[in-house]
């Protein structure tokens, strides 16, 4: 990291998110603490028809503000013309790519927080906005690297990975069709682990549980659960040749949130993303499969 902080801005108030990260860069008694840059700029722009947008985004404004001295202005082009990189923060996904077509000109590293996009057009759309501008660009969830997740790839002990059963709450939201709002937790472990190049999605949908079943062209079979009653914990199994590993995300001091600040802040230093572009457009084509497939009730060949 450079001894110089960089100046991060944030887009979108409305997500538990932005205090989180805020806090990890800002504190440095935090156990946790991430150097190497400092929140400086933040704006809003609220989803009136969403409720967790409308609800959230004072209480959440007032920590950045209060708490981490951020100064809010009044358009994310100011946002853009001020920081050195910046956190997309808005909790609605439908307005992801407008939002990224005003600040992509300004080509700061961006990182646009769950869900990307919620149709594959518009996440093409974005990944081509991102290539026209020379913008390094990220996004995923913070599963994707929780720390025993990480440890348990890291154990190749037991042979290779040759598939991974994914469960975690599938809450469902009017504004984010279907899988989108939650399932990208779980698939993005799963691709995580299992890699690019899943060939066929297929769902079975209930109203308190979803099955989802992804086929990789290597013949790796990759599933998640998704529920709406019982627990409402994330975790994994993760099968090798010669063992099953419990991931349980739970399982490490260290936070996620953490976890993934550190590969965004390297992707903000370094200009390269941990995670290739090409994979988070077939993360969305998955989500967006398993949707057609929910409806359907038959496979979908990606």
């Amino acid at each position: 990291m450079s001894e110089k902080k960089l100046k991060i801005g944030l887009i979108g108030l409305d997500s538990s998110h932005v205090v989180a990260f805020t806090e990890l860069l800002h504190d440095q008694n935090h156990t946790y603490h991430i150097p190497g840059g400092e929140v400086i700029v933040a704006y809003s722009e609220v989803s009136p028809d969403f409720e967790m947008s409308y609800s959230r985004v004072e209480g959440f404004t007032e920590q950045v503000r209060n708490r981490f001295g951020v100064k809010t202005v009044n358009s994310l082009e100011e946002v853009a013309e001020t920081c050195d990189a910046i956190l997309l923060e808005s909790v609605d996904g439908r307005i992801h790519l407008d939002q990224f077509r005003r600040i992509a000109p300004y080509g700061k590293p961006t990182f646009i927080d769950k869900p990307f996009a919620l149709t594959s057009q518009e996440a093409r759309e974005i990944a081509d906005l991102a290539h026209k501008h020379g913008v390094p660009l990220m996004s995923c969830s913070a599963l994707r690297y929780a720390e025993s997740f990480t440890e348990a790839l890291l154990t190749t002990e037991h042979g290779p990975v040759i598939g991974m059963d994914c469960y975690g709450p599938m809450a469902l939201q009017a504004t984010q069709p279907g899988v989108f709002w939650y399932g990208i937790h779980t698939v993005e472990m799963l691709y995580r682990a299992l890699g690019s190049g899943c060939v066929q999605v297929s769902a079975v949908s209930n109203e308190h549980h979803d099955v989802i079943t992804g086929l990789w062209e290597n013949g790796t079979i990759g599933t998640i659960r998704g529920n709406r009653q019982g627990n409402s914990d994330f975790g994994a199994l993760l099968h090798r040749e010669k063992k099953t590993q419990f991931i349980d995300v739970y399982g490490h001091p260290k936070s996620y949130y953490a976890s993934l600040l550190e590969q965004i802040m390297s992707m903000f230093v370094t200009k390269k993303a941990d995670i290739e572009l090409t994979e988070t457009l077939q993360i969305v084509r998955f989500l967006e499969a398993a949707n057609e497939s929910r409806e359907s009730g038959r496979p979908v060949i990606l």
